[in-house]
């Protein structure tokens, strides 16, 4: 009976050792169905975490790079005060304001309103007779942020004919009319006095009456070209 106890206690104990030898271990909780472990998860923490990095030193980059307004670009300004061909002075400096923002590409590179400066390069008034007026201004820089931008555009040119031959015509038939009220008058000496009293007549009334200089009210709304590109720093 006792070894018969025995016998069943070792059997018994023989099957639990059995059992135990053949049981898998605990799957690894950190392994996913494709076999794959945890250091996949990390890594790709890590190419997300670089990633996010190198977006951010681009972003950072960009805004330390300048924004370029190409030539070719209007600049658009508001004058301060009147400019004109008998108004102004050569070498006259002006001033006024950005009517419209400066654009590099679609964004804003200089507001709207920026103070502006400039220069007379000639002012020439309508001459007596045949003589053209002459008016030419240069934009020289952009005030930004405190500073002058200097800024290369072209030169705007105003130009008016004299009226030459309208005075030639008025002249000539004041002349003529002079002539023939001294030709009644008695003839000879007196033609001669009558020509010279309508010559005068209607080159006084052509002086008052037919010419006219150029005038760029203020506020004018003058246009320039930029012949070379302008860096705005940010």
């Amino acid at each position: 009976m006792r070894s018969r106890l025995g016998l069943i206690t070792l059997s018994i104990y023989l099957a639990v050792a059995v059992l135990g030898c053949t049981s898998k271990p605990p799957s690894d909780s950190s392994t996913d169905n494709s076999g794959n472990t945890g250091s996949t998860t990390a890594t790709g923490s890590k190419e997300g975490k670089e990633s996010r990095e190198r977006r951010e030193e681009r972003a950072e980059k960009a805004k330390r790079e300048p924004l370029v307004v190409p030539a070719g670009t209007s600049v658009t300004v508001s004058l301060g005060s009147a400019l004109g061909s008998k108004l102004s002075q050569t070498g006259q400096t002006f001033t006024g304001s950005l009517a419209q923002a400066v654009m590099a590409g679609d964004t804003v590179a200089i507001p709207k309103g920026a103070n502006v400066n400039g220069t007379v390069v000639d002012a020439k008034p309508l001459g007596k007779f045949a003589g053209g007026a002459v008016l030419q201004v240069r934009l020289d820089s952009i005030t930004l942020n405190g500073s002058d931008l200097p800024v290369q555009a072209e030169a705007r040119n105003f130009s008016a004919k004299g009226k030459g031959k309208r005075t030639a015509v008025i002249t000539g038939g004041g002349a003529a009319l002079g002539g023939i009220v001294g030709a009644l008058a008695g003839g000879g000496k007196g033609a001669a006095i009558g020509m010279a009293a309508g010559a005068g007549a209607g080159a006084g009334g052509s002086a008052l009456t037919g010419n006219k200089d150029i005038v760029l009210p203020a506020e004018y709304a003058l246009t320039f070209q930029l012949s070379q590109p302008i860096e705005v720093k940010r």
